[in-house]
């Protein structure tokens, strides 16, 4: 049961965006995220057109959205900010998508604190790309978050070292038409409203 919300343009831009992500995710076959990663991810979240800026600060600024299981199936989609962190764009452009797989609790765990620093407060790792059981790596089975980036349609495993993850309210507030926290959507409470539900009904394929 979906719920219409008042959700802004430059809101349902960025969730078109994210599906469109998703959907070239799903068809790179051997070039692709490993869909079996896939559903072993606990949530994921995609930043589409995360940005460089001043080049001076190395400066990077996205913003996109996570969704995680529930006992119900995938979790309406939370706003967050991704800011912060030194690499990513070594394969060229000013801008690329994010994909993040949260793999465990403990991942799960930093994302419920509203806030968290990718390397520091959780372990992240570049994810494997491909099919097979390149999924099997020791840094893809310990690490909390994986993490890939996508640049003029090409993936790459990237470990966003540095990088901050944090809610954000403003995108919650435009989707749902009130103030919520990450944690109080991705526990499963909230109804997925109606502009997310094409990007729920790709997360339900894993």
């Amino acid at each position: 049961s979906f719920v219409a919300t008042p959700a802004s343009g430059q809101t349902l831009a960025r969730m078109e965006d994210t599906v469109a992500v998703f959907d070239e995710l799903a068809t790179m076959g051997d070039r692709a995220i490993p869909a079996d990663l896939l559903k072993k991810a606990q949530c994921v979240a995609i930043v589409p057109g995360l940005k460089k800026g001043a080049f001076v600060v190395g400066a990077k600024y996205g913003r996109g959205f996570v969704s995680c299981r529930t006992d119900a199936g995938w979790s309406a989609p939370a706003g967050i900010r991704m800011e912060g962190g030194s690499i990513g764009f070594q394969i060229g452009g000013t801008e690329v998508d994010v994909v993040l797989a949260i793999m465990n609790r403990r991942g799960v765990d930093r994302l419920l604190s509203n806030r968290f620093t990718l390397g520091a407060d959780a372990s992240v790792a570049a994810g494997p790309i491909g099919r097979t059981a390149a999924a099997q790596t020791d840094a893809a089975m310990t690490a909390e978050i994986l993490s890939w980036s996508r640049s003029r349609g090409v993936f790459a495993g990237v470990a966003f070292e540095g990088a901050t993850l944090r809610g954000d309210d403003d995108a919650n507030l435009d989707l749902y038409g009130k103030r919520l926290e990450m944690r109080q959507i991705i526990k499963g409470a909230t109804p997925v409203p109606a502009a997310a539900a094409a990007l729920i009904s790709r997360l339900a394929r894993y």
